[in-house]
């Protein structure tokens, strides 16, 4: 959705803007599939109030459909659930007192002692939250997650989604309780009434189907060394070009500049990965399987890494007295499971599933299985040097801005694609540059 978000502020603004869309639907990654009655999401998509503006545009634009969700994530450790984001309380019924006054000790250690150097996300996790939790959540998890050993994985990828548990969280939650407000707490999202897809729905509805061209992949960007003239659409159609933002991969975007970039710059354009993702979908005959937003498996033994009942973000995604549940199951085209068949990935991930005791065979009443190219960069050890290298060259194009996860390499959400895209246009505005396309 980084380009239609892009569209959306260049409408807004009166700026003239046609959006190519390699596939014949739009959003990207950001999108709703349909399997007779029910919808799933291309992913455990949420909407956090994270950005004022942002979400003043969209309460705007989807109105009654947007609602606000309150419901818990778990991990699934041991078959048992326990609290994501961590809380020690709960910590400390699901581990028992041992393990958890050593993990406890190792939080508070880390936090008291001298800081150390995070060379990567392993040494990153073991010096924030100790060898217990780090052992137990976080690498065994992020291994399978981004497909690299956590000492080659940037502490980048740790996010903010755990920065509550800390000292002060756990002296407030044992002196005051579960009930004490501790900044770790993250159950509270928006979500839209028929899916998050209907995010891209409604701004390709206020883009105009007269500004979106669909099926339109790009093949060539043709430049001339300091501005991208035009570009080649399906191999055929010319287009030419007066400003242009890329949400392509970066990899991609590279390897189809024409003429050709010089080989440094391709080679490290060509060391940026991206992660794929499947996901396999059950549609259940029974009402409901827990009270869950997202569920994630750390377990090195299960391929999944994360499970989500679409019903529970909203009870239209799916008929009356039935329910799905959805695996994620992130890989690289390589990978084995890329390349298993529908039949064999279903019966793969519903034999892991049968294993927690959340579903039973006899209860499907159908699967799916649906493939994601792209769906996020790896951020490995070094990315950051790779991308500032990347940004630095790319600059000798005076029209070229980049936007999206793909586009500039970052590991963002929904309500950072509608930034990126509202900045952008400023820029155009402040620079007096949006009379092309």
């Amino acid at each position: 959705m980084a380009g239609l978000s892009v569209g959306y502020y260049a409408k807004k603004n009166g700026l003239p803007f046609t959006i190519y869309e390699a596939n014949n639907r739009i959003g990207g990654n950001c999108i709703t599939l349909k399997h007779g009655d029910f919808l799933f999401d291309s992913g455990a998509h949420r909407l956090h109030d994270r950005a004022p503006e942002v979400m003043k545009e969209l309460k705007e634009l989807l109105g009654a459909d947007l609602n606000r969700i309150d419901i818990p994530s778990y991990i699934f450790h041991q078959r048992k659930l326990i609290d994501f984001p961590l809380s020690p309380l709960n910590l400390l019924r699901r581990l028992g007192l041992y393990t958890f006054t050593k993990a406890a000790f190792e939080v508070i250690l880390s936090r008291l002692g001298a800081k150390r150097s995070n060379r990567n996300f392993e040494s990153f996790a073991l010096n924030t939250y100790g060898k217990t939790i780090a052992d137990l959540f976080l690498l065994n998890y992020s291994e399978k997650l981004w497909g690299a050993p956590c000492n080659q994985l940037s502490s980048d990828i740790a996010g903010t989604r755990m920065r509550g548990l800390n000292l002060k969280t756990f002296l407030t939650e044992a002196i005051f309780g579960h009930k004490a407000k501790t900044e770790h707490l993250d159950g509270s999202f928006y979500y839209p009434k028929f899916g998050i897809g209907t995010i891209s729905d409604k701004l390709a509805e206020f883009c105009g189907k007269e500004n979106i061209i669909r099926d339109a992949k790009i093949t060539k960007i043709l430049h001339n060394n300091n501005r991208i003239q035009a570009v080649e659409i399906n191999g055929n159609d010319k287009v030419d070009t007066d400003e242009v933002v890329s949400t392509l991969p970066l990899d991609y975007f590279f390897q189809v500049m024409e003429p050709k970039l010089p080989d440094e710059i391709l080679s490290i354009a060509k060391g940026l990965r991206y992660r794929n993702m499947i996901l396999v979908t059950f549609f259940l005959d029974r009402e409901s399987v827990m009270e869950a937003a997202t569920i994630y498996i750390t377990d090195p033994d299960f391929f999944i890494t994360r499970i989500y009942e679409p019903k529970n973000r909203s009870r239209h995604m799916s008929p009356p007295g039935q329910t799905s549940l959805v695996a994620e199951i992130p890989c690289q085209e390589e990978n084995r499971l890329w390349n298993l068949d529908h039949d064999e990935l279903i019966r793969l991930t519903c034999s892991q599933l049968t294993q927690t005791g959340w579903i039973e065979e006899g209860e499907i009443i159908g699967a799916s299985v649906s493939r994601l190219h792209n769906a996020y960069p790896i951020l490995e050890v070094g990315y950051a040097n790779k991308v500032q290298k990347i940004n630095a060259f790319l600059k000798v194009f005076s029209n070229l801005k980049l936007s999206g996860r793909n586009g500039r390499f970052v590991y963002a959400w929904i309500h950072d694609m509608m930034r990126f895209g509202k900045e952008i246009n400023e820029e155009y505005i402040n620079n007096g540059s949006g009379e092309g396309k």
